[in-house]
Order: structure tokens, then C-alpha cells, then sequence
């Protein structure tokens, strides 16, 4: 498999000369090609501001991000919103949906912007949505939909652009465990059927349990990761990622 990220001798540091604080600290992984990884921690540990600066929300104060070898630290304006809309796709804590769309029409904005020709669209959308388990909800409004339907629409807005690399902020952090596992059976569909490539934060293990590995963080710095084993059940890794949060403070659900 091909190395689709890299993070390299990464930094972030906030505050003036006189009170530093370093939420990044000399850390560096790789994420291959078509791999779902989970990032936790504490809060407070660095892994929301690790995403920030993989995003482009946020920029190191040094060592590199690299998406397919391109260093995204260099690039600015048009080169920048290129990036973010062609190579990236998110999946919000909070939906981010428009209210004024139907649920067809959310997830094929970017699309339309690109200006992609509308049967194009069309099949892109019902072939997000069929591999998301939502084609019945497409013609609803945001406010018509559950809190896992509207998560499960704002995933399928994320890859229907067929972005290189989904990232995903705590996506379950606003649902029930019944929404939750749906919408983690969903994200490891994308995973396996598209070849999706996703890179989660997330503090809740039952979440975590889904992805092939975990890297967790600890004051910036990688703490440990585990890797889970070819014939090795969800269960038994959630069981192994528990053992690790516990260590860390982390906030445990039971898996169901």
C-alpha cells in the first residue's frame, strides 16, 4: 500500500515566548492508502488540533503535513481552496447541513459548484446515498430527519466528491448508541466498498472499535497504537482499546 499522509516532526505550539505551550510535540505517522485509523486521547491531548492543522483549518508552527507528497503547509489561496474541496472530505461533530436543502441537495452542493454535469451528479448522490443506507431520506429536509440520518447525509456529502483522504471530527459525539453504530457500520462500508480512506478523532472507544488502527496521544506526543489483527473481532478490540484509554483517562461506552 502507498503512504496517502504523512505527518512529519510535527509542532503546534500557542501562547507568546513567555508562556508557550505545545499541543503538538514532535509527533509524526503515516496513513496508507484505502486504511481507516482513529486518533484518541484525552482532552486536551492534541488530536483536535492535529486534525486542525491536517484540515488546513489550523497551520503548524513547524514540521510538514503531506498529502500524496504535496506539502499542504505551502500552499495559499486558489491552490488552498482547490485542496480543501478536491482532496478532502469532513464529517462534522454538528452536521453542518443547510436547512433550506433537501438532503439530494446537500450532498450534491460541492458537486454543483464543481460544476459537474447533473446526470453525473445524479448517480454520484444515489450511489453516496445507497452505500449510506439513505436513499429513502433524500427528498426530506434536514429538520425531517433523525440526528443519524442527518450524520449519515453529511458523510455521504463528504464522499461523494471522492476526496483522497475523509476526515472525521467526533461524528458520533451528537448521536444516540443506536445512531452511533449505524452510522460507524456506514463509515466502515465507505471503508471497505470505496476504498475510502478516513482518519476519525473520536474519544468514544465503542466508535473507535471500527476502524483497523488506533493512534493514541497523549500531551501532544504519540502515546501507543494498536493495530486490529486479521481474524480479531470488534469486540475483542474494543476490549484492547479500553485497556489502553483506561491507561490514558479516556471516557469509556460499553460496546454493544
Amino acid at each position: 500500500m502507498s503512504k496517502l499522509l504523512e505527518v512529519i516532526h510535527a509542532e503546534k505550539y500557542y501562547g507568546n515566548k513567555g508562556n508557550l505551550t505545545a499541543a503538538l510535540n514532535d509527533l509524526s505517522f503515516s496513513v496508507d492508502e484505502g486504511e481507516f485509523v482513529g486518533i484518541m486521547g484525552a482532552s486536551g491531548s492534541g488530536k483536535t488540533t492535529l486534525l486542525n492543522c491536517i484540515s488546513t483549518i489550523d497551520k503548524l508552527s513547524a514540521g510538514k503535513v503531506l498529502l500524496s507528497g504535496q506539502n499542504i503547509n505551502e500552499l495559499k489561496g486558489k491552490q488552498l481552496d482547490r485542496f480543501r474541496s478536491h482532496k478532502l472530505g469532513f464529517i462534522f461533530q454538528d452536521f453542518n447541513l443547510l436547512d433550506t436543502m433537501t438532503a439530494e441537495e446537500n450532498i450534491a452542493l460541492s458537486l454543483s459548484i464543481k460544476g459537474v454535469p447533473a446526470k453525473e451528479i445524479r448517480e454520484k448522490v444515489e450511489k453516496a446515498a445507497e452505500t449510506l443506507g439513505i436513499s429513502q431520506q433524500l427528498s426530506k429536509f434536514p429538520s425531517e430527519m433523525s440526528g443519524g440520518q442527518k450524520q449519515r447525509v453529511a458523510a455521504a456529502r463528504a464522499v461523494v466528491t471522492d476526496p483522497e483522504l475523509v476526515l472525521a471530527d467526533e461524528p458520533t459525539g451528537a448521536l444516540d448508541s443506536k445512531a452511533s453504530k449505524s452510522l460507524m457500520e456506514s463509515l466502515r462500508k465507505l471503508n471497505e466498498t470505496r476504498n475510502a480512506t478516513i482518519l476519525m478523532v473520536t474519544h468514544d472507544s465503542f466508535s473507535a472499535s471500527y476502524a483497523g488502527r488506533i493512534i493514541f496521544i497523549k500531551d501532544g506526543k504519540i502515546f501507543t497504537e494498536i493495530l486490529r489483527e486479521e481474524n480479531e473481532t470488534r469486540k475483542d478490540f474494543f476490549k484492547r482499546i479500553v485497556d489502553v484509554t483506561s491507561v490514558l483517562g479516556g471516557e469509556l461506552d460499553e460496546v454493544v
